[in-house]
């Protein structure tokens, strides 16, 4: 579609002027155009800049949309998602408001373990069918891009089915979909105390597979205490980018486990959680170019503490916010809100926030050379949102103020 988004009363361009991803005072450099417009030709952004300045003649097979009284800005990039699962945990959540502890939840049957058990047992178009309504709510909140993981399978079967139905849904749906092999996520109940038995599985059969099929574009490894260790990690991680998936992170979530020291010897593209990430940690991402994937969402939701973000931005590392959507830790595909908890929790300014929820989200998936700003020749995903001014997507929370989404030049219909 061809489309002219016509007198924007404040186009937010987080304009990256050829940079791949912006950190420390760039961050807060968002690109406002006031009273502006945007051109869309052939899903790409043909124009953008001030209404007075356009002296164009619109060709009769390009729509216009008046954009009157809205801020526009780039669709947000989800970079860190388990968006694709079966059941839910509301059980479990309900034992934790009670008192439970995440011991206690899984003695019950609850946990990672109910998911994997609902996974296991749903077929891959049932799989798709749930994701697809998510990716619809997402949609309608202004996410545009966003990378699924797997992981909830655990089994070389169930983890085949999981990436062919996020590469299925990514052939078949509008939004841009990255698929992520994640199935160093927990060792499976039937590997107990037999870990390493199980990293040969990964590191042996089911890398290999995914990587001759092409079912992913990165691999991720869930780094920290009673999970896999940094020696685990870098196995499953080297033997992945031998396979032609990039490294991505899990990292210091519950403990200062040197995940993001490996992620940074490795040179993964993004090292996400951070909780507990050391001061050197710090220092190993920044000289390694790595983007600190932060997920508010989850310290929120699961009450613990946060990544120190402003220390990360302050040193000169690229930041990125993601919702780290999923069952059990954030159940909850909001950009905005993770917005507003950055701000209010983590002492980010509006305008990080939506740097780090657009341009450095990009950047975090190797794609910010044709999303997360609105700049010519990048894909035209726009938000059209009801709203005077950027800053009200974070500080007016639980409601979504997006009127219309844009993707590759196309007007989404829910």
């Amino acid at each position: 579609m061809n489309l002219f988004v016509k007198n924007i009363s404040q186009l937010v361009t987080v304009a990256s002027r050829g940079k791949t991803v912006k950190t420390g005072a760039e961050m807060r450099d968002l690109g406002i155009v006031a009273d502006a417009g945007v051109l869309c030709k052939n899903g790409k952004i043909a124009w953008a800049g001030p209404m007075r300045e356009w002296d164009g003649v619109l060709p009769p097979d390009v729509a216009e949309l008046d954009a009157s009284g809205t801020t526009v800005l780039p669709g947000f990039v989800d970079s860190h998602t388990h968006m694709l699962f079966a059941g839910s945990r509301e059980r479990d959540f309900a034992l934790r408001c009670a008192g439970a502890t995440y011991a206690e939840i899984a003695r019950e049957g609850g946990g990672i373990l109910d998911t994997i058990n609902h996974v296991r047992a749903a077929g891959k178009k049932a799989l798709k069918r749930q994701t697809v309504r998510y990716m619809n709510g997402m949609m309608r909140s202004g996410t545009t891009t966003v990378e699924i993981k797997s992981g909830y399978g655990l089994d070389m079967d169930s983890e085949i089915k999981m990436l062919e139905a996020i590469v299925e849904l990514a052939a078949e749906e509008l939004m841009d979909v990255v698929p992520t092999f994640l199935g160093a996520h927990a060792v499976p109940p039937e590997y107990a105390g037999r870990k390493d038995e199980y990293i040969t599985l990964l590191v042996e059969k089911i890398i290999p597979y995914v990587g001759r099929k092409k079912l992913a574009r990165f691999c991720d490894v869930f780094c920290d205490e009673g999970f896999f260790d940094t020696a685990d990690a870098e196995r499953v991680l080297v033997a992945a980018r031998s396979w032609g998936m990039q490294p991505k992170m899990h990292a210091d979530e519950l403990t200062a486990a040197g995940g993001a020291e490996l992620a940074a010897r490795l040179g993964a593209v993004s090292a996400d959680h951070l909780e507990h990430i050391t001061p050197e940690g710090i220092v190993a991402l920044k000289e390694a170019g790595v983007v600190a994937g932060i997920l508010p969402g989850v310290s929120f939701f699961l009450n613990h503490g946060y990544a120190p973000v402003r220390e990360l931005i302050d040193r000169g590392v690229a930041v990125a916010i993601a919702s780290d959507f999923n069952p059990g830790s954030c159940m909850s595909w909001s950009m905005p809100m993770m917005m507003t908890i950055a701000c209010t929790q983590m002492r980010m300014t509006p305008e990080e926030a939506i740097t780090a929820a657009t341009l450095n989200g990009a950047a975090s998936l190797g794609l910010s050379a044709e999303a997360g700003s609105i700049e010519r020749g990048k894909k035209a995903d726009l938000i059209v949102a009801d709203i005077p001014d950027y800053r009200f997507l974070a500080y007016h929370f639980g409601t979504n103020h997006v009127r219309t989404t844009i993707k590759n030049g196309t007007i989404l219909e829910f």
